[in-house]
């Protein structure tokens, strides 16, 4: 069976739980399992802290696993990220007392407090910047004002956090992070399961940034209409009952069906559909 890390809790539980089941995956009915088997898709889901799942993966023990990005590069970990899968989304970034740092630059010789030790000291070290790191688990914001450290680095959404604390942003991000697959690297990239198992979280990714879309045109506007709605390889057109009109099926982006919708309507194309796209492989 293919052996797979699951995230046991965290922003990352919920959201990776979801995309596995709309994959056609079983998943545990109760939080406290910590282990359940999948035999129709002949997979072993483990569920593990997310900080945990790159070493596991890396150890060889479990074939693949679900975890941040962030979480992969802070673990230092000998395992790779193989597909990214768009949700639980952050940027990592130092802040500081406004004034004291315009940027990475600005840190040498000082102390940074970091609840993601191992992304901090690569990126000062990437930058050639000599300062010191101290981990601390959490509440990050509170150590410039106790005086355990002058900048920290944290996920920052929104910075309301940080502004509250008397904090300001600084410098470029030090690294986007979202949900991903890991491997081992060096693992056999081309194994069956595991390239089955992505073909199916893509195809969930794929249906959920597109949808289906129907709609009448007269024959002299197709192309016209093509150029608006080019799907992927190309529309699928069937002649109408009617003669000179055709029907179009394409798929496209959801952000954008109801400006596309607009536009189809504008040269005429009438009977226009959207349906939600729940599995595909491209």
């Amino acid at each position: 069976m293919l052996r797979i890390a699951v995230p046991n809790k965290g922003s990352l539980s919920g959201p990776a739980a979801e995309m596995l089941h709309e994959a056609g995956y079983q998943q545990r009915r109760e939080s406290k399992e910590l282990r359940i088997v999948d035999p129709e898709n002949e997979v072993e889901f483990f569920y593990l802290r997310p900080r945990d799942i790159a070493i596991y993966v890396s150890s060889g023990r479990l074939d693949i696993g679900i975890t941040g990005r962030d979480l992969l590069i802070d673990s230092g970990a000998n395992a790779e990220e193989i597909l990214p899968l768009g949700f639980a989304r952050s940027t990592f970034r130092y802040a500081t007392k406004p004034g004291a740092a315009k940027g990475v630059q600005d840190l040498s010789g000082m102390t940074v407090a970091t609840s993601y030790e191992g992304i901090v000291a690569k990126h000062l070290a990437d930058n050639g910047i000599d300062a010191s790191v101290v981990h601390l688990d959490g509440a990050v914001e509170t150590a410039i004002e106790l005086g355990v450290a002058e900048v920290i680095a944290d996920v920052v959404e929104t910075g309301t956090s940080l502004r509250n604390a008397g904090l300001e942003v600084i410098g470029e991000p030090i690294m986007k992070s979202e949900a991903v697959v890991i491997r081992r690297t060096g693992a056999d990239g081309e194994e069956p399961k595991v390239q089955q198992f992505l073909r199916r979280l893509q195809g969930v990714l794929v249906a959920r940034t597109y949808v289906m879309m129907d709609y009448d045109i007269r024959a002299e506007h197709l192309e016209e209409a093509v150029a608006i709605t080019p799907g992927l390889e190309g529309p699928t057109v069937s002649p109408l009952h009617n003669e000179g009109w055709v029907a179009v099926r394409a798929m496209v982006p959801t952000k954008e069906a109801q400006r596309i919708m607009d536009d189809l309507y504008a040269i005429g194309a009438r009977a226009i559909l959207t349906t939600a796209i729940h599995a595909c492989r491209l």
